[in-house]
């Protein structure tokens, strides 16, 4: 059997510490039924196998910085992917694996393509959809980064995610970690000469400085959020339409052209007497 070296970066001995905050990870409130008939609901604190496999109605804890990057990731690839049909992008919304794969994850993003309608999802399920996450983006929290760099790797590796991101808050400075599926496991992806990760199933590359993540077009025009996105991908969709448009008439054009053409010849064949 092959066996992989990953180049993760370390994981500190403190954070896998759990704090004296019982919350630390989040928490769910479950019912419990008194002898008087009454239901009462108890607060428990959720583990880190939670943060792995949540259930529906967990609350899970995440940093600022967590929610910020999530949330650009989330609607830039939201706007870049709009127009490309029977494509999906979830945020922190199950993925369930059929009886065969693990129990459900939530990635902070996961990229579907081949989606045959859109749904209200609150677990997408891959056997009854008929397809899987082309690409999932996980955003590390210090709380429950060893889950991100290990045990999700795992997994998302034995139900046959192709591509794997992580953007590792730990330190000064991001890191964007890229890791693609082979036959032996995920191998890591170098960045380019920029420091950016280039995403195939989006056509996108991911860049990070300091503390602040961007996506850049082919041609290295970088996405600053939502709206210049969705504006970006409007102009281009306006633009190949114009350009459709365009086409349609000019063979219409020339599809009359070719008949005066004929009708002259025919009149000239009738003066000639033939």
């Amino acid at each position: 059997m092959t066996t992989l070296t990953l180049e993760r970066p370390p994981i500190a001995e403190e954070q896998q510490t759990i704090p004296d905050d019982p919350y630390v990870y989040g928490w769910r409130d479950v019912p419990h039924i008194l002898a008087s008939g009454e239901i009462t609901w108890k607060r428990i604190p959720l583990t880190q196998e939670d943060i792995l496999h949540p259930r529906l109605g967990d609350f899970q804890v995440h940093t600022d910085l967590h929610q910020q990057l999530c949330t650009y990731l989330y609607y830039v690839l939201v706007a870049w992917l709009g127009a490309t049909p029977g494509a999906v992008v979830l945020n922190d919304v199950r993925i369930g694996w059929g009886r065969q794969g693990p129990k459900p994850h939530a990635p902070d993003i996961a990229v579907i393509f081949n989606v045959r309608r859109r749904r209200n999802w609150s677990t997408f399920s891959t056997v009854a959809e008929g397809t899987k996450p082309a690409l999932i983006m996980e955003v590390t929290s210090p709380s429950t980064r060893v889950v991100d760099l290990v045990k999700k790797m795992e997994e998302y590796a034995r139900v046959g995610v192709p591509l794997y991101v992580i953007v590792d808050t730990h330190g000064e400075v991001l890191q964007i970690l890229g890791y693609r599926l082979t036959p032996a496991g995920y191998v890591n992806l170098p960045l380019d000469e920029q420091g950016r990760l280039w995403l195939e199933p989006v056509a996108l590359s991911l860049g990070a400085y300091q503390d602040t993540l961007a996506f850049y077009d082919e041609a290295g025009q970088p996405f600053e959020n939502y709206t210049q996105t969705r504006a970006r991908a409007n102009r281009e969709a306006q633009a190949r339409a114009a350009e459709a448009q365009a086409r349609a008439a000019e063979a219409q054009a020339r599809a009359a052209a070719e008949a005066r053409i004929r009708e002259l010849e025919a009149e000239l064949r009738r003066l000639r007497g033939q």
